[in-house]
């Protein structure tokens, strides 16, 4: 275990919730690594070599230096303060384990969508699937030192809505990735605010 895995606090045991996010988007844009980067545990990986056959149906031209792959999920989990355990799903991002993604939604309660970019395309179907769900998120853009976009460009690029949070982020940085997360759970925790105001409304 190295020095910075650690330090880390010990997860609580008297948080009073514990809230699955899963961590969705394209092919190589930092999923592993910002679940690597933010847990307080040795996370779960399930990752495999990337191998000459995988070059067919896997695009690779901006992710060239990429020697392996998340094939099932990956697993984390970090306390974020006395109340909150967040319990971090990161998805598989080739297009042929997407089918997984249905099965990790399941129990969510919301998700970052990581995305790099230079290829803001490959985030499309994330957002697409998690609209479909229903399920509230945030986008995060991930640093790989490409072009720089302002957040209108990049709103306009993914059809975002105005209420969804965009952040910038490193994915290998703990306290950035630990900021991706605080927002999707303020952003949450908004969401159940409002939702019980217009209950109240109702009532």
């Amino acid at each position: 275990m190295d020095s910075a895995t650690s330090e880390r606090t010990p997860l609580s045991s008297t948080a009073d919730n514990g809230l699955k996010i899963v961590i969705v988007g394209g092919f190589g844009v930092g999923k592993t690594t910002l679940v690597r980067s933010v847990s307080e545990i040795r996370p779960l990986n399930t990752e495999e070599t990337m191998t000459r056959a995988g070059e067919s149906v896997d695009d690779v031209a901006q992710v060239h230096t990429k020697t392996s792959t998340t094939v099932a999920f990956d697993f984390g989990r970090i306390t974020l303060d006395a109340h909150n355990v967040l319990y971090l799903f990161g998805a598989p991002g080739q297009e042929r384990f997407w089918f997984l993604w249905d099965r990790l939604f399941s129990g969510t309660l919301g998700a970052v969508v990581l995305v790099d970019t230079r290829r803001l395309a490959d985030s499309w179907y994330a957002i697409d699937r998690l609209e479909h769900h229903g399920m509230p998120f945030i986008v995060a853009c991930n640093d790989f030192g490409g072009p720089a976009h302002t957040e209108q460009e990049i709103r306009e690029a993914l059809d975002l809505a105005d209420h969804v949070p965009l952040v910038e982020c490193d994915a290998r940085d703990r306290s950035s990735s630990k900021y991706v997360l605080i927002t999707l759970v303020t952003h949450l925790q908004r969401l159940q605010a409002q939702a019980r105001s217009l209950r109240e409304t109702r009532a």
